[in-house]
């Protein structure tokens, strides 16, 4: 009998392990396991120097039981993930970040930069208290984060600080009247929900005897530096030819109280601004706001770059308020309608079904906390820019989608 050179004992054992692999009773070899089996036997073989027959057989059954073994192993190991796969729910997918939303529980405040100087959107009431249309936003954010709206901190910028600001980190949110624009959102941050639809304007002195923005040609108009507004005023001015004079200022103050002296014609800023500023003035009904609007200013609260849960967390919350008005859900009736029927409702409130609390970490009933403390959209709008204060009509884009308007929000589902 002639004796099976050296490397025949690979060649069978090659052999076994494909005929192992196509039997019925036994899975197929994962590529990876053929792989280290064969280089196993590789180094068997290259110490072998004359194996007898016995060697081989051997060899034959050693290899056909290690193969078999790692089946074996292998077969385990999938019916264990799929038994946890089956037993247990999977975790819900985090969005990217969440380190702001620790940090804001661990100082126990949001951090909002914002404004005193502007009644309606911010100032402060008699006692000192913050107020507006702005920091209501932010109250309703500390509302759903901490369950406390009292728990902010208005920082106090200028408008040429709003883009260094949010840049910075530093806060939490910007909410001062801030114009969402491309370049804005590329470079400053992420702007969130359009809570309010504006528009630049010009008011004058009624004595200037001018009604309307094409009449303007040659004026010297007040107008706050470094924003989109002073842009706004001087594609206007340019596209229709008009001499300007601009006169610039970095604080609004400024601008309105150059403007109430007389040191220029005419004063721009956003219609629901101007609204603001001239209640503010010594005898408002002597000033017009004239009917044009030159620009689109859809105003948005802005989160920092970075971190997506933080961002869909002010969404949401932005969405929810939004909602509770549609939904007829306001500081009032929360209680009530919580333990009532209404399948959509109870969902918001957080009494019945998700629309991805647990996801964005918060509370399922953190929109209820909210409502009872800072109310719905219609109630924030009422409270700072109603007839009660500066007297701004909701009318037009402002009215909630229902009603014509395009106040509107992600579905809460």
């Amino acid at each position: 009998m002639i004796r099976e050179k050296p490397n025949s004992v690979l060649t069978i054992a090659l052999k076994t392990i494909t005929q192992q692999a196509q039997t019925e009773t036994m899975p197929l070899i994962k590529p990876i396991t053929t792989a280290l089996a064969i280089v196993a036997l590789i180094a068997v073989a290259a110490c072998s120097t004359g194996p007898s027959q016995d060697d081989i057989n051997s060899a034959e059954a050693t290899a056909a039981a290690s193969i078999q073994r790692i089946a074996e192993l292998e077969a385990l190991i999938e019916n264990a993930d799929s038994a946890s796969t089956d037993s247990a729910q999977p975790a819900p997918t985090m969005p990217s970040g969440g380190q702001r939303l620790q940090d804001v529980r661990d100082r126990d405040e949001v951090i909002c930069a914002s404004r005193n100087n502007v009644p309606g959107f911010g100032s402060l009431d008699e006692a000192g208290r913050n107020i507006g249309f702005d920091i209501d936003l932010c109250r309703a954010l500390a509302a759903a984060v901490l369950g406390d709206a009292e728990k902010i901190k208005i920082q106090y910028i200028t408008a040429a600080e709003h883009g260094p600001t949010i840049q910075s980190g530093d806060v939490d949110l910007l909410a001062r009247t801030v114009t969402l624009t491309t370049s804005r959102e590329a470079s400053w941050g992420n702007g969130t929900i359009t809570m309010f639809y504006d528009g630049q304007g010009f008011i004058v002195p009624k004595s200037l005897n001018v009604t309307s923005a094409f009449e303007l040609d040659g004026a010297a108009v007040c107008v706050a530096s470094g924003t989109t507004t002073e842009q706004n005023m001087a594609d206007f001015f340019r596209q229709n030819n008009f001499a300007l004079e601009a006169n610039t200022y970095e604080d609004l103050d400024v601008v309105r109280d150059s403007y109430a002296q007389g040191l220029c014609d005419a004063m721009t800023n956003d219609h629901s601004a101007l609204a603001a500023l001239r209640a503010t003035l010594t005898d408002p009904d002597e000033h017009i706001i004239l009917p044009e609007f030159i620009s689109e200013e859809p105003l948005t609260p802005i989160v920092p770059h970075g971190d997506e849960q933080w961002f869909d967390i002010v969404k949401t919350v932005m969405s929810g308020l939004i909602y509770a008005e549609a939904y007829g859900i306001d500081s009032g009736n929360v209680d009530q309608v919580a333990s009532g029927n209404d399948a959509k409702s109870k969902r918001l409130l957080g009494t019945e079904g998700s629309f991805g609390q647990e996801t964005l970490g918060l509370a399922p009933t953190f929109m209820k906390d909210v409502i009872e403390q800072v109310g719905n959209y219609g109630e924030i709008y009422d409270r700072n820019l109603g007839p009660s204060t500066i007297d701004l009509p909701r009318t037009g884009r402002n009215r909630l989608w229902t009603n014509g308007g395009q106040i509107y929000g992600p579905p809460l589902r």
